[in-house]
């Protein structure tokens, strides 16, 4: 049978429009729908502008330390309304960078919500088009517990877009987005509250890592509760919010910040017309070829809920580019040492096995393990100090995990990932000569094991 599209890509995000590049450039003809914004979360309401945001909040460390080297500054003074402004217009520019990638490439760009009417068959503003392949990236959504005014609380999406800044905040949640936030409105001076439920933030992290986060966002002056939940959300006269917790407490504030999770993005999508099935989480089941139920039907990124990070999504865009037009070049995507970092204040950069998962996966393991007050910062009144840490297999010297806590943990651990990518041991690291002097260098340095 003759299709008008070889690969149909539902969403323009990050694996969606990898995607439909690549397989592009392969000699396919794709098309791609998209009816919000081009570039996905990531780009929109993710990763970009949340690490501009980040930016923004770490300027005020930067004035009071500035001090110690000679420099006398006027009292600062921030506007938000300054900052989103020219973080929309950074984000409109990424949007028109999207559209030309595609449309430079030869993919049709469809502007629209598409639905699936078939295994091979989408609908897209009243049009319905065939292809041989059909690709969901549509990614994930955030959710927002239904509890007793869960109406007056923002996620993720709106708080991109809020008109000022609150003057209190309470974040709800305990993962990455959750941390970020926080830091970013604690950073630009709001009053601000992290609730989680859990003993612990951040689970599935190194605990030394969590452990040193807490400590430092503590002596920052955040406000960190564990174990505390929200019961129900109430708008008071005067505009503020009465958040009443399970406990019994209740904080007044200005903004209720959720971050407990997302889920996949399938609203309309029309999978009830296809064979597609969904995993007890309600993600999109796909085998390791990221084939669905339905042989035509195919997805990836956040929809199929692996590893939900934009850089993950683009090697599985990959990966179905090449297997499907150009075979020759395929490589299954390898998920064992992936790096990632969250950009709390102090950002956090880690790569592979945390000390507990090595433990937990029969690795008998030594640990090295560095705190230290950096630098930069002895010549200011700040006792903010970095953590770095490796976990090692004492039987065959292979370096198992990599982590940090500390000022561009991110940027050091992107290079480390590609050591542990290659199988490098302990003696490695010992024998690598240091960049002096840097905070990096630590990690080449550390010579004696962690008593536990």
């Amino acid at each position: 049978m003759a299709y008008e599209f070889d690969l149909f890509v539902i969403g323009a995000g990050s694996g969606g429009v990898r995607a439909a590049r690549f397989a592009a450039g392969f000699g396919a003809k794709v098309a791609v729908a998209e009816s919000r914004y081009l570039g996905g979360t990531c780009v929109n309401v993710g990763c970009v502008p949340k690490k501009l945001l980040v930016y923004g909040a770490h300027f005020a460390e930067d004035f009071e330390q500035a001090s110690g080297f000679g420099w006398s500054l006027g009292e600062a003074s921030f506007d938000w309304a300054t900052l989103i402004a020219n973080k929309d217009r950074e984000i409109h520019r990424l949007n028109g960078i999207y559209r030309n990638l595609l449309v430079n490439s030869g993919v049709t760009l469809m502007e629209g919500h598409a639905k699936i009417t078939g295994p091979h068959e989408v609908e897209v503003n009243g049009q319905r088009h065939s292809a041989k392949h059909i690709l969901i990236a549509t990614g994930g959504w955030p959710q927002i517990p239904q509890i007793p005014g869960h109406e007056h609380a923002i996620s993720s999406n709106e708080a991109f877009f809020l008109k000022e800044l609150p003057k209190r905040v309470l974040v709800v949640g305990g993962g990455y987005i959750a941390v970020e936030f926080a830091g970013i409105f604690h950073g630009l001076g709001a009053k601000t509250s992290l609730l989680y439920r859990g003993e612990m933030f951040l689970r599935g992290f190194d605990g030394a890592v969590r452990k040193h986060l807490h400590e430092e966002l503590t002596k920052r002056g955040m406000d960190v509760q564990f174990n505390a939940d929200i019961a129900r959300i109430d708008k008071e006269p005067d505009g503020s919010l009465k958040a009443t917790l399970k406990d019994g407490r209740e904080l007044i504030t200005d903004c209720v910040f959720y971050a407990t999770g997302r889920r996949p993005m399938l609203d309309n999508l029309g999978l009830e017309n296809t064979g597609v099935t969904l995993d007890k989480r309600g993600f999109v089941e796909v085998d390791d070829l990221y084939q669905s139920a339905e042989p035509s039907i195919l997805a990836i990124g956040d929809v199929i809920g692996r590893v939900q990070l934009t850089p993950v999504a683009l090697a599985e865009g990959m990966a179905v580019a090449r297997r499907l037009f150009k075979p020759e070049q395929y490589r299954a995507v390898d998920y064992n040492m992936i790096p990632t970092a969250v950009f709390s204040l102090p950002n956090i950069g880690t790569v592979g096995l945390s000390e507990e998962q090595a433990i937990e996966d029969g690795h008998k393991v030594q640990i090295f393990e560095s705190s230290f007050r950096p630098m930069k910062l002895t010549l200011t009144e700040c006792q903010e100090r970095t953590l770095m840490k490796l976990v090692v297999d004492a039987d065959t010297d292979k370096v198992l995990g990599c982590h940090m806590v500390g000022p561009e943990a991110g940027e050091i651990v992107q290079g480390l990932a590609i050591a542990l990518k290659a199988g490098a041991t302990k003696q490695h690291f010992d024998e690598t000569i240091g960049v002096h002097p840097t905070a990096a260098e630590e990690f080449v340095t550390m010579r004696t094991p962690v008593n536990r």
